[in-house]
């Protein structure tokens, strides 16, 4: 009985249905269970499509409740594609890929989501935005830029993990899982992730101080002013303060993205019109 092998041509439908399908059947009782069974579908076909039992159990196997980022996460279906290879000729069992499914959740999904969602998305962002502000009437530039940017780099890292997954299979993903190395990844990019983030705070993110004492009319004549105080003191803490309670109030609190602007919507105005009413706008 010769090997059985996945083709080319049957490796790129299995990454074009991930990477296009990865996110349409999320629901809470399997997650990207059916995604990833929907990717795996021509696989599974080339390999078992001589046994309707066969195909029916690979599908099932691969409908079973499954979570990742969707990006650094194609490095997944890779994976599976090797290890249906092997069970297809006999080197692996149907409980040994279960095992793979769940041990691949933790890892690709705190790597993805630390170096694509919490890095790199924000980094093509700040290019956009800066170009935006800076470029006067070719501010369209910046969002042009990210629209082409964001889908040219989602499909470059999407394709090389799941290459990755396929060509190193269990045994390059095993080993590199016990050298300690995901831990040194994880967190080297969890680094990078809040570095931006910070760097994104102090960047467009604005809260002026517009309080002073005067000893008299006219700019001339300015004591103290708090805004330079303040910042003299520790640079952008207002910012980092209105960050820190925005993060609070959606990661600790729950609230939704509209209650929080909601929120800092009638703080602006309750100070607007105390600004006003004091005379600190003229």
């Amino acid at each position: 009985m010769s090997e059985k092998k996945l083709s080319k041509k049957t490796l790129k439908k299995v990454w074009w249905t991930w990477f296009f399908w990865n996110g349409c059947s999320q629901q809470a009782e399997s997650m990207l269970g059916m995604a990833v069974a929907h990717a795996m579908a021509p696989a599974i076909e080339e390999l078992y499509g001589d046994s309707k039992e066969e195909t029916s159990a690979a599908l099932k196997r691969h409908l079973t409740l499954f979570n990742t980022e969707q990006q650094v996460g194609a490095l997944c279906p890779g994976v599976f594609c090797a290890l249906e290879e092997q069970r297809a000729n006999g080197l692996v069992n149907d409980e040994t890929i279960s095992a793979v499914k769940v041990a691949l959740i933790g890892p690709t999904s705190a790597i993805g989501d630390s170096l694509w969602v919490a890095t790199i998305i924000p980094i093509l962002l700040t290019i956009a935005m800066a170009i935006t502000r800076s470029a006067g009437d070719f501010g369209w530039l910046g969002p042009l830029l990210y629209m082409i940017l964001y889908p040219v780099a989602t499909a470059f890292l999407s394709n090389y993990m799941f290459r990755l997954g396929y060509k190193g299979g269990l045994e390059s993903i095993s080993q590199f899982m016990a050298s300690g190395k995901l831990e040194l990844i994880t967190e080297s990019v969890t680094i990078l992730g809040l570095i931006v983030v910070g760097a994104l705070t102090a960047s467009f993110v604005a809260v002026p101080l517009p309080i002073q004492i005067r000893s008299g009319a006219g700019d001339n004549n300015v004591l103290v002013d708090f805004d330079v105080l303040v910042n003299n003191i520790f640079p952008q803490l207002l910012p980092l303060l209105l960050t820190m309670l925005v993060y609070f109030l959606v990661g600790k609190k729950k609230w939704s993205p509209i209650k929080v602007m909601g929120l800092i919507l009638v703080i602006a105005a309750v100070l607007t019109a105390l600004g006003y009413l004091f005379k600190v706008y003229s």
